[in-house]
């Protein structure tokens, strides 16, 4: 059977092979840098908005990297991970091992933004696992994300008073 191919596709790359991830990739990047301009929106401080703004353009420059190749620097990389630390620094105390997502509306927005990154960071595997390669450095931007978006979860809560509640698992001591 021939596959159809719409005029008026959205994407080139829609029509891949389920097992191809790099259009998911793509998309899922895409998804991120849409939720963090929807946070951005939502953030009234303007240093995190500002701050928020480069982090999807950021995102945008990993997009194309499974099919092209990685073109974050490492000063872009040391950013990121300075945002995290210094959030971790601003945030110190406001968490145990896990919190409730809940709070503001752009705590949780980030908390969405957190698990999407993960997801990415699972993606990735499942590309390297197929036999393609990824560089350690989109693994280690991933994952920054993810704990960029966790902290500043907890900033955005902290700047608009509200408490962070604990999560106390039956299944994990």
């Amino acid at each position: 059977m021939e596959l159809y191919r719409s005029p008026y596709e959205a994407y080139p790359f829609l029509c891949d092979e389920s097992e191809d991830l790099r259009c998911d990739f793509e998309l899922l990047t895409d998804e991120m840098a849409s939720l963090t301009g929807l946070l951005r929106a939502q953030v009234t401080d303007r240093a995190l908005g500002e701050e928020l703004l480069w982090l999807c353009e950021l995102i945008y420059h990993i997009n194309p990297t499974l099919r092209t190749f990685f073109s974050v620097t490492d000063d872009e990389l040391s950013r990121l991970r300075g945002a995290v630390e210094r959030l971790e620094r601003e945030c110190a105390g406001r968490c145990g091992l896990f919190v409730l997502t809940q709070g503001c509306q752009a705590a949780c927005t980030a908390h969405v933004l957190r698990v999407r990154a993960k997801e990415l960071v699972r993606l990735i595997y499942r590309h390297i696992r197929q036999g393609h390669e990824a560089p350690p450095a989109l693994l280690d931007a991933a994952n920054l994300l993810s704990g960029y978006y966790f902290q500043l979860a907890l900033k955005l809560n902290m700047l608009s008073g509200v408490d962070e509640i604990p999560y106390h698992s039956r299944n994990y001591r």
